[in-house]
């Protein structure tokens, strides 16, 4: 892999500070020109073109060319984006309606999957009308090089596009399919990738595989030589559900659930030669729990659960022959060393992949960071100030103190006392404070010096790990609910003892998870000292600790001696009822705790 190949670095936590690695094997590192990264759902290259498309929910997308300024898009506000897909001169958008948006590039209209390609352009985001008059529902879409494959009403696989050498598997070769074509029904998964030169899906059997398209290089895995323009079954994995599949030009990468990795065709190791017919499993990565996939024109990349990056391919980019092969095996690639140290334990590291440009950035599962932007913006429910007489800016004591583990009054005092922060400082300090951003290494550097804080933060210093700490500390806490644990005499005082129950807390926290409390305190006057509301959702207090919990962990445990059955069903309307972020991960939490206990 040569030295000039670039690697993008950019994430939920947004560095400007990276270290060049000393090393020609591996790729140069640069700073992303990708802003507010906090928000990024997803990052799609377009084929080995210098241009992609950014995913900023729930409905917003950015697109960067080179040379040209950054387009911004935005779908109507009923439309919450679901997935974003991507082939040579084409990007998919699919909704949670399970309608498709497109943006392609008409000067290449031949090698755009769409009806009215001619028409396309990427100055707007243009409705895919066909499923929508034909009532098809589109639960997942996935791309090949210049071909769509798309998932409707449950289990019916569409295609359209090129079906040069049968890569829409419709019982024939070559030819144009502008308009979506059904293959066949009982399909549970697709997968293709935006160089594949054919398909892969599942049926209800989630072991067995099937595949269509280009076999050139064994790259179906398919064992037989020669394309196919039909599906094929391409091998049974006794009992592994398969995870994901990626295709290139010269090879297939598949990981099962397991985090087994498999591959067939030009593999480029030294233990699997050219031209492997069959999917085999990767020796080198045996060990490894692999998550993710890319495969491109040149290299391969794979993801594991502990964020280790491993690469292999060819030296150049032009297609390979017997002599010019490059027969390196999977290598672990390192990271710069700011970054992995930075990393939270349940932070998980997302690839987008390109011949040409490879993004990482962090997977934004966590909300608690979007949760506190928000309450940052709104400044009504901060609760004390800090900066210079000139310059107060709002802010909340306890995320302060969270954080920092100084007191406010100690903040004060060394950061303005002589006035030698200005504003542009105390606000890059606040970044950091509210969501982990890291947006000018100087001047935040110069301000953990000054209050005697160690930089850059350890993984021990993240927002996650601090705000889960402050759930044990009871000391801090300054807020109560109260729990109503008995019926009758309702007209009675609610601090009677033995009427209500309470649960503390942070204020803060509570304003910054629930859009119910925000309500509450909206209208009220900031001057009243009120340190305790009613919880009047008749839920049980065991019920409502573990939700508080969850707002600080993001995470649901139950105890031995806790019904998992109860806890569900009082739960389920959590989300709903508490107004939580509308990318909350609360119904995944509670759908685990199902699984776990094999609940309906």
């Amino acid at each position: 892999m040569e030295n000039s190949s670039s690697l993008y670095l950019t994430g939920s936590k947004e560095f400007s500070f990276l270290t060049q690695e000393n090393n020609n094997n591996l790729p140069k590192w640069s700073k992303s020109n990708i802003k507010k990264t906090h928000s990024i759902k997803k990052i799609v290259i377009c084929g080995s073109h210098p241009h992609f498309l950014v995913w900023k929910k729930p409905n917003k997308l950015e697109f960067y060319q080179k040379d040209h300024e950054k387009r911004k898009y935005q779908l109507p506000k009923n439309e919450t984006i679901k997935d974003i897909v991507s082939s040579y001169y084409t990007y998919l958008i699919l909704t949670e309606s399970g309608k498709v948006w497109s943006l392609a590039n008409k000067n290449h209209y031949k090698e755009v999957p769409l009806l009215d390609a001619d028409q396309s352009t990427f100055e707007e985001i243009r409705p895919v009308t066909f499923f929508e008059e034909k009532k098809l529902f589109v639960n997942s879409l996935t791309m090949g090089a210049c071909s769509g494959y798309y998932l409707c009403n449950g289990d019916q696989l569409y295609g359209s596009g090129s079906n040069f050498h049968g890569r829409l598997g419709i019982g024939q070769r070559g030819g144009q399919e502008p308009m979506p074509f059904y293959i066949q029904d009982k399909v549970i998964k697709i997968f293709a990738g935006n160089h594949a030169m054919g398909f892969f899906f599942t049926t209800s059997k989630p072991d067995l595989l099937y595949a269509s398209g280009n076999h050139d290089f064994g790259k179906l895995g398919i064992g037989s030589t020669g394309s196919k323009s039909s599906p094929t079954v391409v091998k049974n994995f006794k009992g592994s559900e398969i995870l994901t599949v990626s295709s290139g030009i010269f090879l297939s990468i598949l990981i099962t659930n397991k985090g087994q990795t498999f591959g067939c065709g030009n593999l480029g190791t030294n233990e699997i030669r050219v031209h492997k017919n069959i999917f085999t499993i990767i020796t080198q990565l045996k060990d490894k729990k692999a998550v993710q996939i890319s495969t491109g024109v040149k290299r391969t990349l794979v993801l594991t659960d502990q964020n280790e990056l491993y690469m292999w391919g060819f030296e150049k980019e032009q297609f390979p022959t017997n002599e010019s092969y490059n027969k390196n095996i999977p290598t672990k690639t390192s990271l710069p060393s700011f970054f992995t140290n930075y990393l939270g334990s349940k932070d998980l590291i997302r690839i987008a992949y390109s011949a040409k440009v490879t993004f990482l950035y962090l997977d934004f599962k966590n909300t608690l960071s979007e949760d506190l932007r928000i309450l940052y913006k709104s400044k009504k429910f901060c609760d004390c100030e800090i900066g210079t007489l000139r310059n107060k800016i709002p802010v909340h004591k306890g995320l302060l103190e969270c954080r920092t583990k100084l007191t406010i009054d100690h903040i004060q005092k060394k950061l303005f006392g002589q006035e030698s922060i200005n504003k542009e400082q105390t606000l890059n300090f606040l970044k950091w404070i509210y969501h982990d951003e890291i947006s000018d290494i100087g001047k935040l550097e110069q301000t953990f010096d000054l209050l005697k804080l160690t930089f850059p933060p350890s993984v021990d210093n993240t927002l996650e790990k601090d705000i889960a700490q402050l759930y044990k500390d009871d000391d801090s806490k300054d807020f109560k609910i109260l729990v109503k644990i008995d019926d009758d005499d309702q007209e009675e005082d609610e601090d009677k003892e033995g009427k209500y129950e309470e649960i503390p807390v942070h204020k803060f926290i509570l304003l910054a998870r629930s859009g119910l409390f925000r309500e509450m305190f909206d209208n009220v006057n900031e001057k009243e000292n009120i340190n305790k509301v009613q919880d009047y959702s008749n839920k049980t207090i065991e019920s409502l600790e573990i939700l508080i919990k969850y707002f600080y962990t993001n995470s649901i445990e139950l105890t031995a001696d806790q019904d998992p059955e109860l806890i569900v069903d009082e739960l389920s309307d959590a989300v709903e009822y508490y107004q939580l972020n509308d990318q909350c991960n609360f119904e995944n939490e509670l759908l685990k705790i199902k699984k776990q206990f094999d609940l309906k």
